[in-house]
């Protein structure tokens, strides 16, 4: 009877991104070993996160009120906004401490062939942001990928009759890494985001 309650959650564990078999039977003998209380707070998290987290009113970031703390800040740069794919990205951004503007979450990217259309994201609702003349500048911060290349195309479009400045975050060599371990894609976009020094 206990082998089927560990194979059931090693079963359950596995259903998350990234775990497999052997990473999720390693979580679950691990939180069998956990003191109660430990096991019971990571339970409620997920209980909590579960019946409390919502979408951001403005930028469809994470939030459990109407508007994210990242959008309630009075500090934040009104004038700035940063269009990323998920709500995850953002906090990849706020962890580099370098941008201090708004965001805005699209939840998800432009790919007609497994049907998800502008429509489908909230592209319609950046227009209406920038539509309130108190944004100067959308950065554009989606994946470097096809489908991420493809929506940032479409945004710059869209915004092409308004007065901001649409950019798009550079990307290229990582810090650390060696040129001759570049592949010529990641290459050429590097030289392509060349600046002066």
């Amino acid at each position: 009877m206990t082998l089927g309650i560990i194979e059931n959650l090693i079963h359950e564990l596995t259903r998350l991104p990234g775990i497999g078999r052997k990473t999720a039977q390693r979580l679950a003998f691990f939180i069998l070993t956990l003191p109660a209380a430990e096991a019971e707070s990571i339970a409620e998290a997920i209980r909590q996160v579960k019946e409390k987290a919502r979408f951001c009113a403005q930028c469809f970031n994470i939030t459990d009120a109407d508007l994210c703390e990242i959008c309630r800040d009075e500090g934040r740069d009104r004038t700035t906004i940063c269009v990323v794919e998920e709500p995850s990205n953002i906090l990849v951004i706020e962890r580099a401490g370098f941008f201090h503007g708004l965001y805005h979450v699209l939840l998800g990217s432009l790919s007609p062939i497994d049907g998800i259309t502008p429509e489908r994201l909230k592209i319609a609702e950046l227009i209406s942001r920038v539509q309130s003349n108190t944004v100067e500048e959308v950065v554009i911060a989606t994946n470097p990928n096809t489908k991420g290349e493809i929506t940032a195309q479409y945004i710059k479009e869209r915004l092409s009759g308004y007065p901001v400045k649409v950019t798009r975050i550079a990307y290229g060599l990582p810090m650390g890494s060696d040129i001759e371990f570049a592949d010529e894609v990641t290459l050429s976009k590097a030289l392509e985001g060349r600046r002066q020094m």
